[in-house]
């Protein structure tokens, strides 16, 4: 083995044959016994003794070096697959957790419906349907007036099943709507892929179609569920409560914006079985679709800031703002978080706790991490 080889192998790792090789030799402190180990793991590597690494006071394998080696190893060595942290919950478990807790707390809601379902002032239809119907109306903060609790108990029930409750409604739908735009986004973001040219400008088209199409995919699902949503409740009122299309589209407005004025409301038994199921997704998507109309405002205007921030020349106040140092120039870095600083996307109270890890990981405190540094900081760990 060359030189030149073996320096290769440190910095771009081995080749799988004598990866294992690779990692002994790493592994070993330099002493005359590791050095002939060393001999025999690498037969023509005699004049490669300088690149070996020298003895270490700290007890690791490895020290500062021009040439330090792979990451991948590194990484391998002092952080097995085996160990690695879990990845967050992706959408769909938040989903299927979310929708498991929402059916056991309106079933224990239901049953406490039921068991007290003589403090209720109702016209009754099934005490299992009106207890469900009850609930989601409750949980959606729409109060008809139809179905009212006229005892101590059922009041604190009540007021104890909207607050706990209306947070389980927003975990099931923000995690559904993520999902699905999870999945739009992916498709459209490959056809995208295969329609750009192989460069390096379509990475970064690619990026800045994704954080617009993503703003802009949630906006247009959220209305489109919205208009879904009272669409099909005008059809269900007019043929199921028998309510003409006038009232029908008033109470179905009234019911997915949480007004619920309470002089229409559900009657039927297979209305109210529609309503609790209806409400439930309608209420949050309208919440959800202002919500996004929002961002997509302040999203446009950052676009804007952006761009206005990034045509313009520096002046000398700002050649001096962007000096952090006060050494007389610019660097790179410098440049970099001034324009960050001018686009409002990061502040000094986001830069101080960054730098102080970075002196922390710095020990030798000379600017700079090296590998020794960083490997004396997990071991100090």
């Amino acid at each position: 083995m060359t030189p030149s080889e073996f320096k290769d192998r440190l910095i771009f790792g081995p080749s799988p044959r004598d990866s294992s090789q690779y990692f002994h030799s790493l592994s070993q402190k330099h002493s005359p016994s590791s050095s002939a180990a060393a001999a025999d793991t690498f037969p023509d590597s005699s004049p490669l003794d300088p690149l070996l690494p020298p003895q270490q006071h700290h007890g690791h394998p490895l020290h500062r070096s021009k040439t330090a080696p792979a990451m991948a190893i590194i990484d391998d060595l002092h952080h097995p697959m085996h160990q690695q942290t879990e990845l967050e919950p992706s959408s769909r478990s938040v989903v299927r957790q979310a929708f498991a807790l929402l059916v056991v707390y309106l079933s224990l809601g239901v049953l406490i419906y039921w068991l007290n379902r003589d403090h209720y002032v109702v016209n009754q239809t099934h005490p299992v349907v009106d207890g469900l119907y009850f609930c989601i109306v409750t949980m959606c903060t729409i109060g008809y007036g139809d179905i009212t609790p006229n005892s101590v108990v059922t009041k604190l029930f009540s007021i104890m099943f909207v607050l706990v409750g209306f947070g389980f409604i927003d975990i099931l739908l923000s995690g559904m709507v993520s999902y699905v735009l999870d999945l739009q986004e992916s498709y459209m973001l490959d056809s995208a892929k295969r329609r750009e040219e192989p460069a390096k400008r379509r990475s970064y088209i690619i990026d800045v179609k994704k954080g617009r199409m993503r703003i802009r995919l949630k906006v247009a699902l959220a209305l489109g569920v919205v208009v879904s949503c009272i669409a099909l409740g005008v059809g269900i009122m007019h043929f199921i409560e028998k309510i003409d299309w006038l009232d029908s589209f008033y109470l179905s407005v009234m019911s997915v914006t949480t007004v619920g004025y309470g002089d229409r409301a559900f009657k039927t038994l297979p209305g109210r079985l529609f309503a609790a199921v209806w409400l439930l997704v309608s209420t949050l998507a309208v919440a959800r679709a202002f919500l996004y109309l929002a961002e997509a405002r302040v999203d446009k205007r950052n676009r804007e800031r952006a761009k206005r921030v990034l045509c313009e020349t520096m002046s000398v106040s700002q050649f001096f703002a962007a000096d952090i140092d006060n050494n007389g120039c610019v660097s790179k870095e410098e440049y970099v978080i001034y324009k960050l600083k001018e686009m409002e996307k990061i502040t000094d109270k986001d830069i101080t706790p960054i730098s102080k890890q970075f002196d922390k990981l710095d020990r030798c405190s000379n600017g700079k991490i090296t590998l020794v540094d960083l490997l004396d900081s997990s071991s100090g760990d």
